[in-house]
């Protein structure tokens, strides 16, 4: 019965060992040599000038999560545009309608103003 636990308890090991491998060997090859300007938070390059848990506006995640939305649905175009000889005319009237929602859905956002900085 354990014998089925073997390959999921190698792949949590490799997988460790993976992740925190090269964590130690920076950690412990690594310069240890901190000064006042390598501990400091770094921030667009000038000091903080207000508290870091302050309210973003949620305008800011909106336009985050509708450029990663879009983004990724172009990234569908790719493999299409690879194998479109394949496909033929239903892959082109798939991708077709495909690419028309994708305008509609962005038609939308622009009308709504989601996409407008105020």
């Amino acid at each position: 019965m354990l014998e089925h636990y073997l390959p999921v308890m190698l792949f949590i090991v490799v997988g460790l060992g993976v992740g925190l491998g090269p964590i130690a060997i920076g950690f412990l090859l690594g310069e240890h040599r901190p000064d006042r300007e390598k501990n400091s938070p770094y921030e667009c390059g000038f000091e903080a000038f207000e508290d870091s848990r302050m309210k973003f506006d949620v305008r800011f995640y909106l336009v985050a999560i509708l450029f990663i939305i879009f983004d990724l649905e172009i990234a569908f175009l790719f493999p299409w545009a690879v194998v479109l000889d394949q496909l033929g005319a239903f892959g082109l009237a798939s991708m077709g309608i495909f690419l028309l929602i994708l305008v509609i859905g962005f038609i939308y956002e622009w009308k709504k103003g989601a996409l407008e900085w105020e």
